[in-house]
Order: structure tokens, then C-alpha cells, then sequence
């Protein structure tokens, strides 16, 4: 039985590890990238939930943690989910709830802006990377 749990806790760390982003460069500053992004959450008709800063809890908390190392200039992902989507990949799966809300990031390092998202499993949650594919795209004006 503890094998069985060992060749489980393995398979799930490599399914973690596999986990990508999709990333697109964005020709402007962090302030007009996240402007952006946030214009093409809402005109869809969606609520941003919560807007989490994690560059700048990086840039405050690196010295407590004994780093001097500044990962993003700046950094912020904007969390939020579609009513219709949601229905959607929870109606196919219920278990698909561990993947809400949804996320579109955007980062500054060294003067390059980024606007992405996670990938997400096939099957019905590909209906999730396209919506964000799509807002990240429109976003960055691609």
C-alpha cells in the first residue's frame, strides 16, 4: 500500500511539473498592459474577483525570507470566472472546479511585458484556454 501511495504522490508532482503558461509579449508598460487586461475582462461582460499583486509581495517580503533576488519589477494576476464557461467544464466534470477561478497575469522583468495565463488539461477545460487565449491575445493586441 505505501508503494501504491509513493507511485501516486510521484505521478501527481509530475503532473504539477507539466504544468505550463502561454505567454505573449505586450509593446507598452506594465500600467497600459494591465489596463488592457483588465478592459478585456470586463467588456466580456465579466467580474474580476480579485486582483492579486504578487510582484509587489515578492519585492516586499524578499528581504523577510533572506533573499536580496527581484523576480518581477512588477506582477499581477486577475482572477476571475465565466458563469457560461464554468457551467460548462464543471457540467462535463464536476472536479473541474479546482480550476476556477481563472487567471490572466502580467509581468515586468528588465522591460519586458508579458500578458499569459495557464495551460489547462484537454477536454473540456480547453474551452477555458481558449476564453483566456482570447483575452490575452486582445489584450496584447495581437
Amino acid at each position: 500500500m505505501k508503494m501504491f501511495a509513493a507511485i501516486a504522490l510521484c505521478l501527481t508532482a509530475t503532473t504539477a511539473l507539466a504544468q505550463e503558461a502561454v505567454m505573449t509579449p505586450f509593446d507598452g508598460s506594465f500600467d497600459d498592459a494591465t489596463f488592457a487586461v483588465e478592459n478585456e475582462i470586463v467588456g466580456r461582460g465579466l467580474v474580476i474577483d480579485y486582483v492579486s499583486h504578487v510582484g509587489e509581495m515578492l519585492n516586499r517580503t524578499g528581504e523577510d525570507v533572506g533573499s536580496d533576488v527581484t523576480i518581477f519589477d512588477a506582477a499581477d494576476v486577475f482572477l476571475f470566472c465565466s458563469a457560461t464557461v464554468s457551467r460548462e467544464v464543471m457540467e462535463a466534470d464536476p472536479m473541474n472546479i479546482a480550476h476556477c477561478p481563472y487567471g490572466v497575469f502580467v509581468t515586468e522583468q528588465d522591460g519586458e511585458v508579458m500578458i499569459g495565463h495557464r495551460t489547462y488539461p484537454d477536454g473540456p477545460m480547453q474551452a477555458v484556454e481558449s476564453l483566456l487565449d482570447d483575452i490575452v491575445q486582445a489584450a496584447a493586441g495581437t
